[in-house]
């Protein structure tokens, strides 16, 4: 059963950010919300923690942290009517367990993603659940030097080599950047970049973005010079991959401790989001900034500053459409703490907020962890992590 609210809102103030990819363009101050399906937290899956890939058709795929016929999470797809299948419940462990991520879908219709525990030593997998539900697991992390427990998705270059981050393992414990590479069956892995000490960054919980050169780019969410999160560029060399650090967060006007990955525009710029500091300082409710390449160096700015409190904002990639707009979702802020979503519109050099839904907490959902995508039509689908009918978390979708 749908849930429908149809509400006309008004700019307001400043929220945080989820989720960024490319899209049609939802263009209008009254929206329609409604729920799509709602989790029971059984063999449906529950939490959700990211939102999903999205295919021609406009049908839906991804995963819940719990749930499932283990408790222990599920890939799942739904239509765009709302008809929720589980292709797969992680069950004996070994298979994988507690997905936080979104999916990687390529051109066959094979889903990959990473679970966080689970795997031969409990520290995670790289996985594939192909078009009719069989999973593979590509790779267990063993704990060491190799990397543990992801958070976040993967990437794929043009050979099909998939790329990802650990929040753990490695030399020092702090993560991993990593490369899966199939050969010719077998999958193997090869750890291109162990964060240090922690002036080079440390604990990524997104994943990275690739550009045309294939350098990787993305964030930690600790380390660097003040503590509090960077923003990374990894290059491959004679001597191997080479770490740059783009921006090292202070917690200030500038943000901190960034959880979402980073998105490209056509032009080549660069924007994230991060959870923390803005215009309220230590307290605040987190940025949106953009990276814009300038003569062999980067330049950072705050495009936004997000009301709320403590960690209220982005988690996931931002969504970022063909018109260069910018749509997420928000954690805990709100007229109702319970989480928002939002767009920002650029126009002559400045950025305008405009809310699209503002979560009560209640059977529209609570505290969205997630990525935003939009099918042809523009409308957007994401999910929370709680709320619902049985509080579980929902999959919604917001209509332009």
């Amino acid at each position: 059963m749908k849930l429908e609210l149809t509400t006309t809102f008004r700019k307001g103030a400043f929220v945080l950010a989820l989720g960024l990819v490319v899209a049609a363009t939802p263009r209008a101050q009254a929206q329609t919300f409604s729920v799509l399906h709602s989790f029971t937290g059984g063999s449906d899956g529950g939490t959700p923690l990211a939102g999903f890939a999205i295919d021609t058709a406009g049908t839906l795929y991804g995963t819940t942290s719990t749930g499932g016929a283990s408790g222990i999470g599920t890939v799942f797809k739904i239509s765009a009517e709302g008809t929720e299948t589980v292709l797969h419940s992680f069950s004996s462990g070994t298979d994988g367990a507690n997905p936080q991520g979104s999916l990687l879908r390529d051109a066959a219709g094979d889903l990959y993603g990473t679970t966080f525990g689970g795997g031969a030593s409990g520290a995670g997998t790289v996985f594939k659940v192909g078009p009719h539900g069989k999973e593979t697991v590509l790779y267990s992390f063993k704990a060491g030097t190799d990397g543990a427990n992801p958070e976040a998705g993967l990437a794929i270059d043009a050979a099909g080599n998939l790329y990802g981050t650990t929040t753990a393992g490695g030399p020092n414990g702090n993560g991993t950047i990593f490369k899966l590479t199939k050969k010719p069956e077998k999958w193997t892995e090869k750890v291109l970049y162990s964060f240090g000490s922690g002036t080079d960054g440390a604990i990524p919980v997104a994943g990275v973005t690739l550009n045309a050169a294939g350098s990787l780019y993305g964030t930690t969410s600790a380390g660097g010079t003040y503590g509090y999160g960077t923003v990374f560029q990894l290059k491959d060399s004679k001597s191997g991959w080479k770490e740059d650090i783009l921006h090292n967060f202070e917690l200030q006007s500038d943000g901190g401790v960034p959880y979402a990955g980073l998105v490209f525009d056509q032009s080549g710029n660069l924007y994230g989001a991060a959870t923390e500091g803005g215009d309220g300082g230590q307290i605040g409710g987190g940025t949106v900034f953009e990276l814009t390449p300038t003569k062999g160096s980067w330049t950072f700015t705050v495009i936004n500053s997000l009301a709320g409190w403590g960690i209220s904002g982005t988690f996931r990639d931002l969504l970022l459409d063909s018109s260069g707009d910018i749509y997420a979702t928000t954690h805990c802020d709100g007229a109702n703490d319970a989480g928002t979503v939002y767009e920002l519109t650029p126009s002559a050099g400045t950025w305008t907020y405009n809310s699209l839904y503002v979560f009560t907490g209640g059977s529209d959902g609570l505290f969205s962890f997630s990525n935003l995508v939009s099918d042809k039509n523009g409308n957007l689908y994401g999910t929370t992590r709680g709320g619902g009918t049985d509080g579980s978390g929902v999959v919604f979708k917001v209509e332009p």
